[in-house]
């Protein structure tokens, strides 16, 4: 099936699909120049995502971990959405049981118009407090480091996922609900390493879902679902309009 083809039968699918869920991975925003903070991209003053993003590295350094995200809110706030999150934004508006899945943190989604929205790894422009455990909204470029919770005076961390944490249980249930029930489920710009987003596709299709992923590489997904389709997100989604 050549890559026209692909984007009609996907296409078609929508059109006739009454649930439609879809997962995003940083491909799409990469669409838009955020880097992927991994590999080169990820290098910060020698450090990876992986040395930074963890408890044990906020505990140990505080402010490092927050000049590293400050470092990130900096490049993220220069960005907007693409076409490919514009074009998700208008799909939620055609189907009466929609639920975009991200493992983006950026919010260039929200930023996008997109409503049922689950980020499953948090947002950067979310802040939670140590001590209280309020979450806020937080803009500020650059922020105070490290920041104080305005309510208690506690030190706050970025409302993050990070490495060695847990989904949020009840988030991860809504999740597994879409996909479960889903007739179409799109897989755009995620590499299909990291887990659990990486056990969607298998999930959906053993659901009956027909499954389509969008990704600039083949991934580990690529020879279970139905059609895969390489390409820039932000190109190809418009499309399946």
């Amino acid at each position: 099936m050549d890559r026209e083809e692909a984007i009609q039968t996907v296409k078609a699918r929508l059109s006739q699909a009454g649930a439609v869920a879809v997962l995003t991975g940083a491909g799409i925003s990469a669409d838009s120049g955020v880097p992927t903070f991994r590999g080169a991209d990820g290098l910060w003053r020698n450090f990876k995502a992986e040395d930074l993003a963890t408890p044990e590295a906020f505990a140990r350094d505080p402010r490092l971990v927050w000049e590293w995200y400050n470092w990130r809110r900096e490049l993220i706030a220069a960005k907007s959405p693409n076409p490919g999150h514009l074009a998700l934004a208008r799909m939620e508006s055609q189907h009466a049981r929609f639920l975009l899945i991200t493992q983006n943190v950026d919010g260039l989604h929200r930023a996008a118009g997109s409503h049922k929205l689950v980020e499953i790894h948090g947002n950067i422009w979310k802040v939670r407090c140590t001590a209280c455990k309020q979450v806020t909204d937080n803009h500020d470029v650059p922020i105070a480091i490290p920041p104080s919770c305005l309510s208690c005076g506690g030190l706050l961390r970025p409302h993050i996922v990070w490495f060695g944490e847990p989904l949020d249980e009840p988030t991860l249930d809504q999740c597994m609900g879409a996909l479960a029930s889903c007739k179409v489920l799109l897989i755009v710009g995620t590499s299909g390493l990291v887990y659990p987003a990486a056990s969607f596709a298998p999930i959906a299709k053993a659901a009956g879902a027909f499954v389509a992923e969008i990704n600039l590489d083949p991934t580990p997904n690529s020879q279970l679902v139905d059609v895969s389709i390489q390409g820039r997100a932000g190109e190809i989604l418009p499309e399946l309009l």
